[in-house]
């Protein structure tokens, strides 16, 4: 996966501070250049254009990013439940699921939420192991 691999690269690169000081000192010559070029259409449409295109480029590397962050901490939490003793292998890949199915699972832990609310108002222990 090369494509993968350049995306990892120069979203690693672009993180950096130097990165951010690097645009900042591009900024800064070009507000220093104005009064060299008066000001004209020319030298704003420089900056326009310039920060429109990296603006672009960066939104598809930051969804790249968050979708190979977001893979690796659904299989960390998928690992967690598998390893888990009373663990429900059910959670495994909620990701994967259609809405209905996920609302269904939601609405589920929210009722044991509320009981074990209430079990705890009580005094009681509010652990235990119910079906998903």
């Amino acid at each position: 996966m090369v494509y993968g691999e350049a995306a990892k690269r120069v979203s690693h690169w672009c993180g950096r501070p130097t990165t951010f000081f690097l645009a900042l000192g591009i900024i800064l010559v070009w507000i220093l250049t104005g009064p060299v070029f008066g000001y004209s259409d020319t030298w704003q449409l420089v900056i326009n254009t310039g920060t429109t295109i990296i603006t672009f480029l960066m939104v598809f590397l930051i969804q790249n990013t968050q979708n190979r962050d977001t893979a690796a901490i659904q299989l960390k939490l998928d690992e967690l439940i598998r390893a888990t003793k009373g663990a429900h292998n059910a959670l495994l890949d909620l990701e994967e699921l259609d809405e209905a199915a996920l609302d269904a699972f939601r609405t589920r832990y929210e009722a044991l939420a509320r009981e074990a609310r209430v079990l705890r108002a009580q005094g009681q222990s509010d652990t235990d192991d119910p079906e998903p």
